[in-house]
């Protein structure tokens, strides 16, 4: 699509800074844009902006039909373009709507099975009306459950060096029980800089099996060659890492590490610790991440036994992202990456709260992270991935020479 310039009214900007009425200022922002799409979609399609001569036409406007798209914060009346010798075609509304279709769908369950709250039912009478049936929720599940599974089963033609796995708990009703449930999600960098969500699995827990069947299924699908994979340091998840991507590095998420050493740690101690763990994480090399270390060790060791212990076990895999190059460290010494999309993750599991089915889990997630992934594709590049690969390439001559 060529670049859009949005042009907004001064009144629906005020909108957005006047408290009682944010709400619908934001969905009239989002009609405002959307409607402006349309028409840039509309001008390209037809090879003509409107009232402009030229060769490259290839049929005429016929004005507009009027179509609401019903969101959390509102319902939008959208002007979609009509044309004379060829149908206008968007992904505005399928692309925009997936998630919304999932949760709603979900919401419906609920009602149907007799297992939804008040608010649940009034949300749903509110957005679908008082009448629905199993088969009309199950007709709407046959549209986006083809599509979610295409998605986690899609071959990984890419070339994925780094990978950063997490996993966060639902709440799910199966068998008449409530149960907690992992969502395990698998991050990949590609070779071409962008993040891609290339996996994800709902087990009972995070045991090394779970994870197993998750990094399997990536192999399987063609993952390979992985460099460095960053997580927390759940037994099952390490144990699943070790056998599944034999000669990758693994990186322990410095955050999750600084609060396990802080919590062995007089508090008395915790903003001094803070600090020099910080000054070791940023270390130029290997060398000096271990002068910080033994210099930790000596401040520390006789008031805090345990976490001086604790890092001396742990300094290799927490600083395993100091054989890459400076400019990569950073975003990889952390799952904060994965912590954000949790984030996205909670705002629509809170809205459910109690999943009616590991299907609808599935489903729910699996629209929201095609469309987080739809959007990393298309935002600016997580990395500038040349570096990392002259750096390999230049190890690869020195060993062939040694």
């Amino acid at each position: 699509m060529a670049q859009l310039n949005i042009t907004l009214d001064t009144e629906l900007l005020h909108g957005l800074f006047t408290k009682d009425s944010r709400d619908e200022a934001f969905s009239n922002l989002l009609e405002a844009i959307f409607n402006q799409v349309l028409l840039m979609q509309s001008s390209e399609q037809l090879g003509a902006k409107p009232y402009e001569r030229t060769e490259d036409r290839t049929a005429y406007r016929n004005g507009f039909r009027e179509r609401d798209l019903t969101t959390r914060i509102g319902t939008m009346t959208l002007r979609v373009p009509h044309h004379r010798n060829g149908e206008f075609s968007t992904e505005l509304f399928e692309r925009y709507q997936r998630s919304e279709q999932a949760l709603v769908l979900a919401l419906m369950e609920m009602v149907v099975n007799g297992v939804s709250t008040r608010k649940v039912k009034t949300i749903t009478e509110e957005l679908c009306g008082k009448k629905f049936s199993k088969s009309t929720v199950s007709a709407l599940c046959q549209k986006l459950d083809p599509l979610v599974h295409d998605f986690r089963t899609r071959p990984l033609e890419n070339h994925y060096p780094f990978l950063m796995v997490d996993a966060i708990y639902l709440k799910v009703r199966e068998n008449g029980r409530v149960q907690s449930k992992g969502l395990l999600i698998a991050l990949g960098i590609s070779e071409t800089g962008h993040r891609e969500i290339i996996g994800f699995h709902v087990a009972n827990s995070e045991s090394e099996t779970s994870w197993g069947e998750l990094f399997g299924s990536l192999i399987d699908r063609g993952l390979k060659d992985v460099h460095l994979v960053s997580s927390d340091n759940h037994k099952g998840l390490v144990s699943a890492i070790k056998k599944h991507f034999q000669g990758a590095s693994w990186q322990r998420c410095q955050t999750h590490f600084s609060r396990n050493i802080l919590d062995h740690t007089p508090k008395l101690l915790q903003p001094a610790l803070k600090e020099d763990l910080r000054q070791l994480y940023e270390a130029v090399d290997v060398t000096s991440a271990r002068a910080a270390r033994d210099q930790l060790i000596q401040k520390y060791e006789a008031k805090a036994p345990k976490a001086v212990c604790l890092l001396d076990e742990a300094f290799d895999d927490i600083t395993s992202v100091l054989t890459l190059p400076l400019k990569y460290r950073k975003r990889l010494r952390t799952t904060n990456g994965v912590e954000r999309l949790n984030q996205e993750i909670r705002r629509r599991e809170r809205v459910i709260r109690i999943f009616p089915n590991e299907q609808s889990v599935i489903r729910l997630m699996g629209a929201l992270l095609i469309e987080l992934d739809e959007r990393w594709r298309t935002e600016r590049k997580y990395f500038e991935m040349d570096l990392y690969y002259q750096t390999l390439k230049e190890a690869s001559k020195e060993t062939t020479a040694a």
